[in-house]
């Protein structure tokens, strides 16, 4: 028998597989300037307006086989498990926080982390649209959310955008090259504005193990040696949603133990 929990947790995944479904609009659209309200959602290959029914986040996907109604094209699968991704981790966040203003900034921040990732992946460009009106928003969560600081929201900006900042300059200085985009500095700092500097260290541990260990194993794959252009971030969003939940208890403990009173 469903109690209040499971019905509210059921709420969230539905609006997460929503706005998930309207996510792989702005995946798609934003890059290219283009319009996400309209025209509707049409099939690439015949053009036929997809039909609401046709359109039901990550079932429609699953009773048409992945295909077109009309044409018979295939749909990426990608559609349905950005869907599902976003549709778990509201239902996670609100299993993790309650009904509270600090789910309803989680919920905006993992929306805005999961476009600014596939759009990462296909482009290797994060959309000011997102990062910069999230430190925005960052900043005004903090001032407006009793659980949260102003104080350590806006540290957080400057320390998470001030680091990242500060290797690209240095990478700079002494290659010639460029090693990481502005996209990455500001994403950092929307990290902080969100999560607070104290998460900083955590999120730039986790997200440079994890790219590491990943850019190895593609520059291997495809013998591109290091030079391998990659995204970072993917794995600074991963590092970032790690913390939110559940990584938050084992980050603060691993902070205090290194700088007691803090």
């Amino acid at each position: 028998m469903f109690n209040e929990e499971m019905l509210l947790a059921f709420f969230f995944f539905l609006l997460g597989a929503i706005l998930g479904s309207f996510g792989n609009v702005v995946i798609y659209r934003l890059p290219k300037n283009q319009s996400v309200v309209k025209p509707r959602s049409h099939c690439q290959s015949c053009h036929t307006i997809v039909a609401w029914y046709d359109n039901i986040p990550i079932v429609s996907w699953i009773l048409l086989g992945g295909k077109c109604r009309s044409c018979k094209a295939s749909f990426s699968i990608r559609y349905p498990f950005v869907e599902f991704l976003t549709a778990s981790l509201f239902c996670a966040a609100f299993l993790q926080y309650g009904l509270s203003w600090t789910l309803l900034e989680y919920l905006i921040f993992i929306f805005g982390l999961v476009i600014c990732t596939f759009i990462d992946f296909d482009h290797m460009i994060l959309p000011d649209e997102f990062t910069l009106s999230g430190v925005v928003l960052g900043l005004a969560g903090a001032w407006l959310n009793p659980d949260r600081s102003l104080l350590e929201s806006f540290i957080g900006v400057l320390l998470g955008g001030g680091f990242l900042w500060l290797i690209a300059f240095l990478y700079f200085l002494f290659t010639k090259n460029e090693g990481m985009g502005g996209g990455d500095i500001k994403l950092l700092a929307w990290i902080g504005a969100i999560l607070g500097w104290k998460a900083i260290p955590f999120v730039i541990m986790v997200s440079a193990l994890t790219g590491s260990a990943i850019g190895i194993f593609i520059a291997l794959k495809t013998k591109g040696g290091l030079k391998t252009a990659i995204p970072f971030g993917p794995y600074l969003a991963l590092a970032a949603l790690v913390y939110v939940l559940g990584g938050q208890t084992l980050a603060l403990s691993y902070f205090s133990f290194f700088l007691p009173g803090f």
